[in-house]
C-alpha cells in the first residue's frame, strides 16, 4: 500500500467520502489541513455528515482567513450547531464579513497577504447561521412560491429555457442557511408544476448564433463613433456577460468522467473563476474590464472568483503592486473568494516538472536562448531533446540546487518542434534565476514559467472557466496539452478583446516605462489610465464598471474612444450627486425695487429630479451675480440671456428686466 493509500484510509476512517478523500489526499497540504480540520472538530468516529462540512471548510474557505475563525468553524460544526451545506455556507460569509483590511506585509525575507479579521461573537453568529432554527417544507415552498410567480409573465414566455440562477441566488439571500440543493429541488418542482412535462420545444437548444451575432452589432455600435454609447441595463449591468460562452474545441480539453467528479468535488459544484494579475505595476482600465467578466461571469453564475497574483518572476515583483492591486479590486467593488499566488505552488509544480520528465514529456536542455530561438525557427529539435530521463532528473534536481548558472540549463516541455504553432515549439517550463522571491526569498533558485503555470495553477484550484485575452489564444493548445499529458483536470478556456482606448496607452509594460522614466507624476497621475489615476480624478467605480458593462464583451477587436468612459462617468454622476454652483465670470447684477437690506431665503432642490437628496437654502439679496455670458448688448433670436429691456428668469426666484447698463 502505497503513502497516498494509506492517507485515504485514515481520512476515510473519519468519515469523509472517498473520492473527497482520494481529491485530498493528492495534495499534501490539503491532506494536511483536512486532517487538522478532522482533529478539531472532535470526532470520536467516522461522520460522513460533519467530515463532508469539514472538508467544505477545507478547500472553501480562504487561506487568508485566520487559525481562530477557521478553528471556530471547524468546533462549530463538531458541536453541531453547524448541521447543514447552507448553515456553513451562512457560516463562511459570516467570518468573511469580519475582514477589516488587506494587506500585503513583509516579514524578513517573506512577503504576505495579511488580512484582519474581528473576533466572533457567539450569539451573531448563531443568529446569522440560523443555528437552532428549524426551517419547513411549507416556509421553503412559500418563499420559492413568491419569488417565481414575480416572473411568472417570463417563465411562462420562455418556459424552461427561462434562467433560475438569479432566482435562486434571491432565495439563498432570504433564506440564507437552508441548502442550495434543497432549493434547487424546490425551483424544479415547482416549476413543472406551472409549466407542465417538457415539450419538444422545450427540449431544443437555444438559438445561439443568432443572438451572438445580434449581441456583436450592438456592441460595435455602442463603441464605434458613437457620441453616447447606449447604457448598461441599470437593474443588471451583467446581462453584457455572454451566459454562453463558445471556443475552438480540441481533443486534448476534454475531461474524463473521474476527472469531471473530482473537479465537482473540489469546487463545491460552483462555477470557478480567476483573475490573475502579474504583480508588476499598478492595473489600469484594461484590467477592469478583465475583471469586470471574472468576477461577473462567476457572480451571474452563483459561483466564485479567486484573486490570483501570477508571480513567478521575482525581478518584476514588489509589495507595493500586491497592496495596488487589492486596494483597485476592492474599490471597484469585486470580493475574491480568497486571494492566492502561484508561489503557493511551486513545491507542487516542481513535482509536476518531474513527472513531466518521467512521463518523457520533458528534459533538461542546455541551449542559450539565442539557439533556442533560432532552432525554433528552423523547427530543428534541441541536441538534448532525447537525453535520458534519469539524466533530466538528475539534472533538473542540480538545476534546483544551483549547480548551474543563469542561462546554462532550462527544463523543456517535449511536445513538437514541427507543429505550425511556434508556442508548441519544446516551451520553457523552468528557467535559472538567482534572484530572491518577495514571498519565497531564496528557498528556489528556479521559477516555472507563465506557460508551465498558468495551466496546473488553475487546474490545482479547480478553476472551470480559464477567461484571459485574445493574445493568449495561441497558448490554448499548450495549455491543454500539458494538462493532457499529466492527466489533470481541464478547466474551459475562453479569449476575448483587450480593451483598446483612442490615443490613450494600455499597457502595463508602456505605463511602467512613463513611470519610471519620470515623464509622468506617478502611477495616479490624472492623465493616465490606471484605476488609481482615475480614482484621483474623481471617477466614482461604479462609473468604471458602468463603462465595462456598456461595451459588453466579446471576440470582436474595436477601438473605444475616451468619450465613452467620460458618458459613463457623467451618467453615474447625474443621478448620484447633488447638484452645486458657481459663477466663474462674476457681472454684478442690483434688483432696484428691492430695499437696500431685503434678504429673501430660497429652498433650492440639490437634485432638479430627485427631490430624495433635499434641498439647501439660498439667499437672495439686492445685489446678485450672474455669468458675464447670460448678458449681452444686443439681443438676437435663439438667445435667452438678459440683455437691455429684455425679460429672464432668475434661476429659483423671478423674472428680471434689464432697466439700466
Amino acid at each position: 500500500m502505497d503513502d497516498e493509500e494509506l492517507k485515504v484510509g485514515v481520512l476515510v476512517g473519519y468519515g469523509v467520502d472517498p473520492k473527497a478523500a482520494k481529491a485530498a489526499s493528492s495534495s499534501e497540504k490539503t491532506y494536511e489541513a483536512t486532517l487538522s480540520g478532522l482533529k478539531e472538530a472532535g470526532f470520536t468516529g467516522p461522520d460522513p455528515a460533519k467530515s463532508a462540512l469539514v472538508y467544505s471548510i477545507v478547500t472553501k474557505l480562504p487561506g487568508s482567513v485566520p487559525p481562530a475563525q477557521r478553528n471556530y468553524l471547524y468546533h462549530a460544526v463538531g458541536d453541531g450547531r453547524i448541521a447543514s451545506n447552507g448553515q456553513l455556507d451562512a457560516a463562511m460569509d459570516f467570518v468573511g464579513k469580519l475582514k477589516e483590511a488587506s494587506q500585503a506585509v513583509k516579514t524578513n525575507a517573506n512577503m504576505q497577504v495579511k488580512e484582519v479579521y474581528q473576533e466572533i461573537d457567539d450569539d451573531a453568529f448563531d443568529k446569522y447561521c440560523g443555528v437552532g432554527i428549524t426551517v419547513t417544507d411549507e416556509e421553503i415552498d412559500k418563499v420559492v412560491d413568491g419569488i417565481l410567480h414575480s416572473k411568472i409573465g417570463e417563465i411562462k414566455e420562455r418556459r424552461y429555457q427561462f434562467k433560475t440562477g438569479p432566482l435562486l441566488q434571491q432565495a439563498r439571500e432570504q433564506m440564507r442557511f437552508v441548502d442550495g440543493k434543497i432549493f434547487l429541488h424546490k425551483f424544479d418542482e415547482q416549476m413543472a408544476e406551472i409549466l407542465g412535462p417538457k415539450t419538444e420545444a422545450d427540449l431544443k437548444p437555444p438559438k445561439k448564433v443568432k443572438q451572438k451575432k445580434e449581441k456583436a452589432k450592438a456592441a460595435k455600435k455602442a463603441t464605434e463613433n458613437s457620441k453616447e454609447p447606449g447604457p448598461a441595463t441599470e437593474a443588471d449591468p451583467l446581462d453584457s456577460i455572454p451566459s454562453v460562452l463558445e471556443a475552438r474545441e480540441l481533443d486534448s480539453a476534454k475531461n474524463s468522467p473521474d476527472l469531471v467528479e473530482k473537479q465537482k468535488v473540489g469546487s463545491g459544484g460552483k462555477i470557478v473563476c480567476r483573475f490573475p494579475p502579474e504583480p508588476n505595476g499598478y492595473l489600469h482600465i484594461g484590467h477592469a474590464k478583465a475583471m469586470f467578466l471574472d468576477f461577473g461571469y462567476a457572480k451571474k453564475n452563483g459561483g466564485d472568483c479567486i484573486l490570483r497574483f501570477d508571480d513567478t518572476n521575482p525581478e518584476a515583483e514588489d509589495v507595493e503592486y500586491i497592496n495596488a492591486i487589492i486596494e483597485m479590486v476592492e474599490w471597484l467593488g469585486h470580493k475574491p473568494a480568497r486571494i492566492t499566488f502561484s508561489s503557493d505552488y511551486f513545491k507542487e509544480l516542481y513535482e509536476l516538472g518531474r513527472e513531466c520528465i518521467r512521463r518523457d514529456k520533458a528534459y533538461v536542455c542546455h541551449q542559450t536562448p539565442k539557439e533556442a530561438s533560432s532552432y525554433r525557427e528552423e523547427k530543428k529539435d534541441s541536441p538534448w531533446r532525447d537525453r535520458p530521463i534519469e539524466e533530466s532528473l538528475r539534472l533538473f534536481e542540480d538545476m534546483k540546487k544551483g549547480k548551474f548558472g543563469e542561462g546554462e540549463a532550462t527544463l523543456r516541455l517535449k511536445i513538437d518542434m514541427t507543429n505550425a504553432n511556434p508556442v508548441m515549439r519544446d516551451p520553457i517550463a523552468y528557467r535559472i534565476k538567482f534572484s530572491p522571491h518577495p514571498r519565497t526569498g531564496n528557498q528556489w533558485c528556479i521559477y516555472p514559467s507563465y506557460d508551465f503555470t498558468h495551466c496546473l495553477v488553475d487546474s490545482l484550484e479547480w478553476v472551470t472557466h480559464s477567461l484571459c485575452t485574445l493574445e493568449f489564444e495561441i497558448r490554448r493548445d499548450s495549455y491543454y496539452w500539458l494538462l493532457e499529458a499529466l492527466d489533470m483536470y481541464r478547466p474551459f478556456v475562453w479569449e476575448f478583446s483587450r480593451l483598446t482606448l483612442e490615443n490613450t496607452i494600455v499597457s502595463k509594460r508602456k505605463l511602467l516605462k512613463l513611470v519610471k522614466g519620470g515623464h509622468v507624476r506617478g502611477w495616479d497621475d490624472p492623465r493616465l489610465p490606471t484605476l488609481v489615476a482615475l480614482r484621483r480624478r474623481g471617477f466614482p467605480p461604479k462609473a468604471v464598471n458602468r463603462f465595462c458593462a456598456s461595451i459588453g464583451v466579446s471576440r470582436a477587436d474595436s477601438v473605444v474612444g475616451m468619450h465613452s468612459v467620460e458618458w459613463a462617468v457623467r451618467s453615474e454622476l447625474d443621478s448620484t450627486v447633488p447638484r452645486a454652483k458657481a459663477v466663474l465670470r462674476p457681472l454684478k447684477v442690483t434688483i432696484t425695487n428691492f430695499e437696500e437690506d431685503h434678504t429673501e431665503v430660497l429652498q433650492v432642490p440639490n437634485h432638479p429630479q430627485k427631490e430624495s437628496m433635499g434641498k439647501h437654502d439660498q439667499v437672495l439679496s439686492k445685489h446678485v451675480f450672474i455669468d458675464q455670458t447670460d448678458f449681452r448688448m444686443e439681443d438676437e433670436k435663439g438667445y435667452y440671456g438678459l440683455a437691455p429691456e429684455k425679460t429672464a428668469m432668475l434661476r429659483h426666484a423671478y423674472p428680471i428686466t434689464v432697466k439700466e447698463v
